[in-house]
């Protein structure tokens, strides 16, 4: 019984990504640079996003496929869901791997995501 439940959870997560909408939206990250060393606890980001208009999260408004909003992640956690292309979030000393991912308005990726990376070290 129990392996018939986790087939049909499973086909039902393969549908939902699949009904998930694309973006043409190209974002990368500006600032910090790879492999740049950085120092303080405050860390300011600035993103380029090309094609896409960020949003306010909404779970109730069809979603665009050019429209949302953008995740950063640092060291595998996110830190912020910012609704513009600077933000300031706060680092420890140490490497870092920060990556940003411009989802839609719901804060699901979009398929295929849409995510950047960069490595760096902060003093």
């Amino acid at each position: 019984m129990l392996v018939l439940v986790g087939a049909a959870c499973g086909s039902s997560s393969a549908k939902q990504a699949a009904q998930r909408p694309s973006t043409s939206a190209k974002l990368a990250i500006v600032s910090p640079t790879a492999g740049q060393v950085v120092t303080g606890t405050t860390l300011h980001v600035v993103l380029s996003l090309t094609g896409g208009t960020i949003v306010p999260t909404s779970t109730t408004t069809p979603l665009g496929s050019n429209e949302g909003h953008i995740h950063l992640i640092d060291n595998g956690q996110v830190v912020s869901m910012a609704f513009g292309t600077e933000q300031d979030i706060q680092v420890t000393p140490g490497s870092h791997i920060l990556q940003a991912e411009f989802v839609a308005s719901d804060h699901l990726p979009f398929s295929p995501r849409e995510i950047t990376t960069v490595h760096f070290t902060a003093q």
